[in-house]
């Protein structure tokens, strides 16, 4: 099959027919065709049509060596750092079909799962582990251009250092039974953006170490099994204009909740069970966050330099451009998206071959610029607000425009380079950006986007090679060197 057009993957999901809960009501009918989930679908498929383009096939896809089909190259397994550069050229131009603002375009998880498939002989000889596995559906994804959504984050019952569920019925995900045709899975696993939207769910361990044995399991099951359900949030889409919510109406991409009831995962889907340790180890020792953040990165420089667009023509549209601040807050932006771009770029050319023969970007410069995007995105958005000022709230609808008053807000809204109806429609999209429910998802998405800020501090501190450093000035300083 290999690359699929944007119809194949709607009528897909169509046809999967998942169980999927909005506002207390089961969806029934076509997904696709939901008034909450018809635009995100649709702008989903239109990156798919982007592989079969004529001017950019060549950087979208390669020959699957399986197959000699084309295959998406978000799935194309790095050798040297030529095809590090294939693998950002193709991300860019879906993160730049979306102005980055969709975080989970399927080349996230097509990176995800190649970096897992990747480092597959990590899992060699450990009980409970089947590698064999994982390079399979990494095979079957690539050769049909699966999509795919993830969970791993546990529900946010108890937050403390040392919380133990309580026995009875399980609120965390775990393994609560085993037979011949695999593990049973009942409990909750959170935030799956584009739950129900995808082909299959990616679930795996993470985060909380050390894990309980129940609780350590990787697998992907299509998104249509039995007795799974996806809960979804409220909808952050406020309104079908395009007009008055340019951002919401398209690329609201809804998170839900996913319900494990008895989950039956078959034995050729499971990757590793109730297994800490080997569980502990490949999330830190496989290439997974290397791509992970790699792609991430990709597409976070992608919407710093929309945003940089769309403080530009706010400066333009209002005539602000003398004013030293608003020179200093634009070169904040410039300097912000600079520097992220430089420390993307340093990973690839720092980047090695690992043990299993996949050349991995330089992990150091990438957990850098996470953490400083982490910090740079709510500093973006409160510059577009403040540059914006009171005409990010004085803002009339598509509908007012169409109306007798129309030489009313012609007159009185009009701005220094752009006519009343142009000025409104930029300041709409800042305000989309940064202000709407929609906006501020889009912040918090951004902050949160790798994990908790400090606790990726904290482990940039006690991984970074600092020793050398510390060497050298105990020598400048003539200081007996600490034996470790």
């Amino acid at each position: 099959m290999g690359a699929i057009h944007g119809k194949e993957f709607i009528a897909r999901l169509d046809r999967l027919n998942s169980e999927i809960w909005f506002d207390g009501e089961k969806i029934e009918g076509k997904i696709s065709e939901h008034p909450v989930f018809k635009e995100i679908i649709q702008a989903k498929a239109s990156l798919y049509d982007l592989q079969h383009h004529p001017d950019i096939k060549e950087i979208m896809t390669f020959h699957s060596p399986a197959s000699g089909e084309r295959v998406g190259m978000s799935y194309l397994q790095p050798k040297t750092k030529e095809d590090l550069l294939k693998r950002r050229r193709m991300m860019e131009h879906w993160a730049r079909h979306t102005g980055g603002i969709m975080g989970r375009s399927p080349d996230y998880l097509n990176s995800v799962l190649m970096s897992f498939a990747s480092s597959a002989p990590l899992l060699n000889g450990k009980e409970h582990c089947f590698p064999e596995n994982l390079q399979a559906f990494y095979e079957l994804a690539r050769e049909k251009d699966l999509s795919i959504t993830h969970t791993f984050i546990t529900p946010q019952v108890n937050r403390s250092q040392f919380y133990v569920e309580k026995e009875g019925e399980p609120v965390a995900a775990k393994i609560v039974g085993e037979n011949k045709e695999g593990i049973i899975i009942k409990g909750a696993r959170l935030l799956a953006t584009q739950g129900g939207l995808t082909d299959e769910v990616l679930v795996f361990s993470a985060g909380r170490f050390p894990f309980e044995e129940e609780e350590t399991f990787a697998f992907s099951i299509p998104s249509n099994t039995k007795g799974l359900r996806f809960i979804c949030r409220d909808t952050f889409i406020g309104g079908e204009s395009s007009f008055d919510h340019p951002l919401s109406s398209r690329y609201e991409e809804m998170d839900s909740i996913v319900v494990f009831d008895n989950v039956m995962i078959p034995w050729e889907r499971v990757f590793y069970y109730k297994n800490a340790e080997a569980a502990g180890n490949f999330s830190s020792q496989s290439a997974f966050h290397h791509f992970a953040k790699h792609q991430a990165l990709t597409r976070q420089i992608v919407k710093g330099e929309f945003i940089l667009g769309v403080a530009e023509l706010l400066v333009q549209t209002i005539n602000v451009k003398e004013y030293l601040h608003i020179q200093e807050k634009m070169s904040e932006i410039i300097i912000g998206l600079e520097t992220v771009k430089a420390l993307v770029e340093k990973s690839e050319n720092d980047a090695v071959l690992d043990a299993c023969g996949t050349m991995r970007p330089d992990i150091v410069p990438l957990k850098v610029a996470g953490l400083v995007f982490s910090k740079l995105y709510p500093r973006f958005t409160e510059i577009v607000q403040v540059i914006g000022a009171s005409g990010m709230i004085t803002l009339p609808t598509e509908k007012a425009f169409q109306s007798s008053i129309r030489p009313d807000l012609d007159q009185y809204l009009q701005g220094a380079s752009k006519p009343a109806e142009e000025r409104v429609k930029i300041f709409r999209l800042a305000w989309d950006l940064t202000m709407s429910a929609f906006g501020t998802r889009q912040t918090q998405y951004e902050r949160y986007f790798f994990g908790d800020p400090i606790q990726l501090a904290g482990d940039l501190y006690q991984t970074y090679p600092k020793s050398d450093y510390a060497e050298t000035v105990n020598k400048f300083l003539e200081l007996e060197i600490e034996k470790k």
